[in-house]
């Protein structure tokens, strides 16, 4: 992948994460606050494709995901996870739940979000219930 289209699907990625931070915070339609967040972003197609994947995923399997969420930060309940850090793990384990990209992609990309938009220890937090997730997964796939 060129480094266009890694900063392409990053421009992506961090449009996904306003749509699920608005969504999760003020409980908006997911499907209005992406049209209206790329009707006000110059974003190119292709990127404004990988945000709408990225987006419906999370939603369709919001449910499964959290589950997830809750079994690999056991000591955080999810609705006191911070908001940002919460939606970025999501698009993580989403990313790799669905191979949408290399597990390791998926996690530092996460954790570039975490580091851009999240607080002080949000990356190491992102790092580590994505990095957990990733090593049970693999472990389970090779049984």
């Amino acid at each position: 992948m060129t480094r266009t289209a890694v900063a392409s699907r990053r421009k992506g990625r961090a449009l996904a994460l306003q749509v699920l931070f608005e969504v999760d915070c003020a409980g908006h339609d997911y499907q209005a606050a992406l049209e209206r967040l790329l009707e006000n972003s110059s974003l190119p197609e292709d990127t404004a494709a990988f945000a709408r994947e990225l987006v419906s995923m999370v939603i369709e399997n919001r449910k499964r995901i959290d589950e997830y969420i809750a079994r690999f930060a056991p000591a955080w309940p999810l609705d006191q996870i911070a908001i940002v850090d919460r939606n970025i793990i999501r698009l993580g384990i989403c990313e790799i739940l669905f191979d949408l990209v290399p597990a390791k992609v998926a996690i530092n990309e996460a954790v570039e979000l975490a580091k851009t938009y999240g607080g002080e220890s949000s990356s190491k937090f992102v790092n580590g219930v994505l990095g957990s997730f990733y090593a049970e997964l693999s472990q389970s796939k090779t049984k």
